[in-house]
């Protein structure tokens, strides 16, 4: 297994006084034993995400006295630093929060938006009306998006967080300030996307020094970057939004800083200013179904990651319990495909930014619908895809014609980061954010040390569904539908689990899939994280990983299922409340290069 970076300073905030005490987040050294490893076992609270200095950044936020919203924005920081590919203060993404002293549950949707000039067309080819090539979408300024991060940071803080963005960030400024160990998965990304950072000039001198990637076991500094979070510390998140900050994340969209004389063509960008001013994160309610004795909590639009997973949830209610067995999991595999086969139709025919389109969202997840969808599940024989959608019209009874045809696998950008944080008094986050592709939209805006995202290609570029409506079309402020998909699972009204991944839309379907494994298949948490997946998200083959094909593929086969085989598939993060304030925190052990998980006193 890949040893995943470690960051050329190693500090964390000791603990003064006992745990109750609130002390500055200062550098310390770190204590001993904090390693790399995928599970955690302990009290006082916990992080898991894909990488160590991240995890660092939040328990230090933990030991320090912060709570779980701060670790996380701490922990989303330094993934900003270490993990700039996948996610930072040019993207967006989607929190879950669990308050402990309510019992409920907060989402904040800091989705990026459509600025105010994109309309419908935006992604066709003015000369031929056809879409343009993915590729030269997204490598140019009219992917970009205005980010939603920041905003997500300074709402959380404001409305649950103890401690304040200065603080919160001092971990992730000394990170970039001081660089970090480049990896083999760091490396590779950096390689699989030399070709388009070398358009740009600020692209390739932060990230192609010398006109090539750092080595593994170099360190790759980010002055800028942490000179960016210095002033966010002194100015606020608003400084993103307004001013000479705003205008060049505006400028560098609207004129990419291609290397003089490239040839490249570099779409600009449709990004103003006012549409960063115009910015807000907002707080929606979180979709909620029942299986079994708990409730899980997702993401509502414009993210399709808690309609589509409660959805599944439901259908697999609905199917007969014999189905799901640990001694035999070839039928409950078969169930979980064929029902993410059923929910991904329904997602890509109604599912789309609420503010714009008109959701069914209750009645997606209505027991009564799950049930005419379930009633189209064969035990032993796979359907074809595309399969169509269903009629998610309140009049359900038996097991009517579904509607014409349904549109087919969705495209969206595999890389993303997710991390899961809890604290002493019970709090959890589940956080997933984004810049889409790997390296998002390649422009690095100058000066700044953060890469600008893409997100605004998770638009369908033309109608997908027919004489239908088309819920995912782009139009000014508008939010693409996403997959990210931020899971908080109670039990009695108390904590159980919290998981999320990235992956694009096999986001949906990881995260489905962890929680079959843990709640069905007789998996602990980090069983259930590590064990072997595939994708089904109606398209004509499902995407497995070479370990799942080994050890189901030909059961599966024989009951009609199609697979490509794919490396791997997500790299999901978790935590799990044991009773007694235990707590299992649990990340990859392998994928990705394996993530990070801590905890602030370890059990002995």
């Amino acid at each position: 297994m890949w040893v995943r970076r470690t960051s050329v300073f190693l500090s964390v905030a000791v603990m003064v006084g006992g745990l109750g005490a609130a002390v500055p987040v200062t550098a310390a050294p770190v204590g001993a034993g904090l390693v790399k490893q995928p599970v955690a076992t302990g009290y006082g609270g916990a992080v898991s995400t894909v990488d160590l200095d991240a995890s660092r950044a939040g328990l230090r936020v933990l030991r320090a006295g912060g709570n779980a919203v701060d670790a996380a924005v701490a922990a989303a920081a330094a993934l900003g630093v270490t993990e700039p590919y996948s996610a930072g203060l040019g993207g967006g993404g989607f929190l879950l929060y669990y308050d402990a002293r309510t019992h409920r549950v907060h989402t904040l949707d800091g989705r990026e938006t459509a600025p105010a000039a994109m309309g419908a067309d935006a992604f066709l080819d003015p000369t031929t009306g056809q879409p343009l090539a993915f590729v030269d979408a997204v490598t140019s300024g009219l992917s970009v998006g205005v980010p939603g991060t920041p905003a997500t940071w300074a709402a959380a803080l404001r409305r649950w967080g103890t401690r304040d963005l200065a603080e919160v960030l001092r971990p992730a400024t000394e990170l970039a300030r001081q660089g970090f160990v480049v990896d083999p998965t760091f490396y590779q990304q950096t390689v699989d996307n030399a070709a388009r950072f070398a358009h740009f000039t600020s692209t390739a001198a932060l990230y192609l020094p010398g006109g090539r990637p750092v080595p593994v076991g170099g360190v790759q500094h980010n002055p800028d970057l942490a000179r960016t979070y210095q002033q966010l510390a002194r100015q606020g998140i608003g400084a993103v939004y307004r001013g000479p900050l705003a205008a060049e994340i505006a400028g560098t969209a609207e004129h990419p800083p291609l290397v003089p004389g490239d040839p490249y063509t570099a779409r600009p960008g449709l990004l103003r200013l006012a549409d960063l001013a115009a910015y807000r994160a907002i707080e929606r309610a979180p979709t909620q179904v029942r299986y079994h004795d708990l409730d899980v909590y997702g993401m509502a639009p414009p993210s399709s990651g808690g309609p589509t997973v409660g959805e599944a949830l439901n259908i697999l209610a609905d199917l007969p319990p014999a189905d799901l067995s640990p001694a035999d999991p070839v039928p409950a595999l078969h169930d979980y495909l064929e029902s993410t086969r059923l929910a991904f139709a329904d997602r890509n025919r109604y599912v789309g930014d609420p503010d714009q389109v008109d959701v069914p969202l209750a009645e997606l997840l209505a027991p009564g619908f799950a049930a005419e969808r379930a009633c189209l599940i064969d035990p032993l024989r796979a359907a074809t895809s595309p399969v169509p959608p269903g009629r998610p019209d309140g009049e359900y009874h038996g097991c009517p014609a579904p509607l014409g045809a349904g549109g087919g696998e969705p495209s969206e950008g595999p890389n993303t980061t997710s991390l899961v944080t809890a604290d002493r008094w019970g709090n959890v986050v589940a956080y997933t954010l984004t810049i889409e592709q790997t390296g998002g939209s390649g422009m690095v805006v100058p000066g700044r040390g953060f890469l600008l995202n893409n997100e605004l290609t998770d638009f369908n570029f033309a109608p997908t569904q027919g004489s239908a409506p088309d819920p995912n079309l782009p139009a000014p402020g508008k939010r693409p539908r996403s997959s990210m998909a931020p899971t908080i699972v109670l039990r009695d009204g108390q904590p159980f689990l919290a998981v999320g991944s990235p992956g694009g839309a096999t986001i949906i379907t990881t995260v489905l899939q962890v929680l079959i494994n843990r709640l069905d298949l007789g998996m602990d948490l980090p069983e259930a994280i590590a064990a072997p997946r595939a994708s089904q998200r109606n398209g004509v083959s499902t995407t497995a990983e070479p370990a799942f094909l080994d050890a189901y593929g030909a059961a599966l086969v024989a009951r009609g299922q199609l697979f490509s085989r794919t490396a791997e598939i997500g790299a999901a993060t978790g935590l799990e409340f044991a009773g007694r304030g235990l707590i299992v925190a649990a990340a990859e052990p392998a994928r990705r290069g394996g993530g990070s998980a801590v905890v602030v006193w370890p059990a002995r």
